[in-house]
């Protein structure tokens, strides 16, 4: 190295040099922000239908869905990574809608959608209608890396995630005796013309996360509405409803009435009022959530997270199964507005 002088640097001051650079780059590295987010719905029951032992086993999902994502981010990993890791814990959780334990269609079976978004390009992926994918986010992720498509549907879908290696799983894992009980009730309600069942609560789960290198990333998979119409389609892998993540904005996933998220595109909404009108991300959410989405006689919530790691989870609901982690400290886990 050549001083401003024309000579050479001595080399222990190169050494030197060198070694202050390193530990500038590590402490600016340690300093960024990383922080994980996550909800299992906000389809959640009155506090008298929900039992200590049920909320607690709900909260201990969340906790080791959070946990596992922000472990990845904590070792470096990628946001996409982080949320792949807690969604997939939570679509192995029966109690939750997604995967094994997802709602049943009015065939009696479990049709699965979910979504991927990397907030870095931005890049997406997503699947609608699976029945045999153990683990829907797994594939949307395959969609987006290893295809030129943002979504495969139905047959061809399952047809790409045996091209791809992925181990596909009967039909009957899916169906657990709660859900099998839940559309029970929906069908005898329905048929009872209008007599509100009162079943299990429905709704989603979703992810999104910050890591260290600023990138952002969200994921949502979900068995969509009870007794639903066999090929009925939601919002979780509509990218710019119920899935959106861009970098220069925010990430977000939401959960609730997936018609009303499509028809206002909400999860792009948010990012759109930050990006172009500069709100806030709260106050993005807000107009949203309880403006926006509550006049058209929407319900439901999002998580989200911007690049500088602030955290927004909002909902118009009872309540939403959610927690947060991030690198200031922070740790919640809550399902009704005070917790």
């Amino acid at each position: 190295m050549i001083t401003a002088l024309g000579k050479p640097m001595p080399r222990c001051n190169l050494s030197v040099v060198l070694c202050l650079l390193l530990v500038s780059v590590t402490a600016r590295a340690a300093e960024a922000p990383i922080a994980l987010v996550i909800h299992g719905g906000a389809g959640v029951a009155d506090r008298a239908q929900m039992t200590p032992e049920r909320e607690a086993s709900y909260r201990a999902g969340l906790t080791a869905a959070v946990d596992a994502g922000y472990a990845v981010l904590q070792r470096g990993g990628s946001s996409l990574d982080a949320v792949a890791t807690a969604v997939r814990m939570m679509e192995d959780d029966p109690q939750f809608n997604a995967g094994r334990g997802a709602a049943l269609n009015d065939d009696g079976d479990a049709e699965l959608d979910a979504a991927i978004m990397d907030g870095n390009g931005p890049r997406a992926g997503a699947v609608a209608g699976v029945w045999h994918v153990r683990n829907p986010v797994d594939l949307a992720r395959l969609v987006m890396d290893r295809s030129p498509h943002v979504l495969l549907v139905g047959a061809g879908a399952e047809e790409f995630a045996l091209e791809q290696g992925v181990v596909l799983v009967p039909r009957s894992y899916f169906r657990t005796r709660a859900r099998i009980a839940e559309l029970a009730e929906e069908q005898q309600g329905a048929a009872e013309k209008g007599k509100a069942p009162a079943g299990n609560p429905k709704g989603t789960v979703g992810a999104v996360a910050l890591d260290r290198a600023g990138n952002l990333a969200a994921a949502t998979s979900t068995g969509g509405l009870a007794n639903k119409h066999a090929g009925r389609v939601g919002d979780s892998p509509i990218i710019g409803a119920g899935t959106y993540a861009n970098n220069q904005s925010c990430a977000v996933s939401g959960t609730g009435d997936g018609e009303y998220f499509m028809r206002q595109v909400v999860a792009y909404d948010i990012c759109a009022l930050v990006a172009y009108r500069h709100l806030t991300l709260e106050q993005a959410v807000t107009e949203v959530i309880h403006e926006k989405l509550r006049a058209t006689g929407g319900t439901g919530g999002v998580i989200a997270v911007d690049p500088a790691g602030n955290i927004v989870m909002d909902f118009n609901t009872v309540g939403m199964f959610r927690a947060a982690r991030d690198s200031r400290g922070r740790r919640d886990i809550a399902v009704y507005r005070d917790k």
